[in-house]
């Protein structure tokens, strides 16, 4: 606001829901489609026009974000760019943090002994004090740990995903042969282009950074929709944030609109759409 102390904020309403005070062992394992969509718009709505909020879906303090907001059996390349476009195209300042760009993954450490975080160590205490044995203790931390976040960026498929010649000070995520930064960079279909183009239209259109933020379709839950407005121009971002196919009715103010990225190449839009899973686009109509 005019008297606020911060350029910005954080939003971490997604990040801390589901989280239980009797500890991480307790705590949701990752978000349904239709628990983000309420933190999401929840914020959006409080924030308003008082300033511009601060989106991510990870950081060095979270476990990464495919595995917080997607279940383990809808994780795809196709559920990652809707992940990514989701947020990124909201009202505020998205942020992406090392390795987000390519889709990493949570780490399964076998041990806690391979486990650096202070935090998850207290956590595991926490677990085992409640009763659970140690493979359950180990399971519900590895979902929660803040080291998913650090183990290396994982470069390429050689030893060591590139990282280093020598010993990192944890380990790879053994899938890195699987996700990895030169593989995304010769695929033009990847996260990491997806990503890119994300960024072009942020830097492209104003309405992206400006426009005023609306909710659609608060009560189909497979649904994920709103729109920006700004002047004479308008965005209208969908997504079929389920393995089922989703109808949707464009708005009619939408007509004619540009498709200005989309998931799965759809280059038909009606006024009733028929959604395949995991399928998003952005239209764009200026006056």
């Amino acid at each position: 606001g005019e008297n606020g102390y911060f350029s910005s904020m954080f939003d971490f309403e997604e990040t801390c829901y589901g989280k239980s005070e009797d500890g991480w062992y307790a705590s949701k394992p990752y978000l349904s489609p239709e628990e983000y969509k309420k933190c999401i718009f929840h914020t959006q709505k409080k924030i308003g026009d008082t300033g511009m909020i601060s989106n991510i879906i990870e950081n060095h303090d979270e476990p990464r974000g495919v595995c917080h907001y997607i279940s383990p059996e809808d994780r795809c390349p196709d559920s990652r760019k809707l992940l990514a476009g989701v947020y990124f195209l909201l009202k505020g300042i998205p942020f992406i943090y090392q390795g987000q760009e390519i889709g990493m993954e949570n780490v399964e450490f076998q041990s806690i002994s391979e486990v650096d975080d202070i935090s998850t160590l207290d956590e595991y205490q926490v677990a085992l004090d409640a009763g659970l044995t140690p493979d359950a203790a180990l399971k519900a931390v590895n979902r929660v740990s803040r080291d998913n976040a650090r183990t290396p960026m994982q470069w390429d498929d050689s030893a060591q995903a590139g990282f280093t010649d020598g010993e990192s000070w944890i380990k790879v995520n053994p899938n890195y042969k699987e996700i990895n930064a030169a593989q995304q960079l010769k695929d033009p279909n990847s996260i990491f282009h997806y990503y890119q183009k994300l960024i072009s239209l942020r830097k492209e259109k104003d309405i992206i950074v400006y426009g005023e933020f609306e909710p659609l379709y608060r009560e189909d839950e497979q649904i994920f929709a709103y729109t920006r407005k700004q002047d004479q121009e308008k965005l209208l971002t969908v997504c079929n944030f389920s393995d089922k196919n989703a109808e949707v009715e464009v708005p009619e103010e939408f007509k004619g609109a540009e498709c200005l990225i989309t998931n799965l190449g759809r280059k038909e839009f009606e006024r009733k759409i028929v959604l395949n899973p995991y399928e998003a686009f952005v239209l764009y109509y200026k006056h």
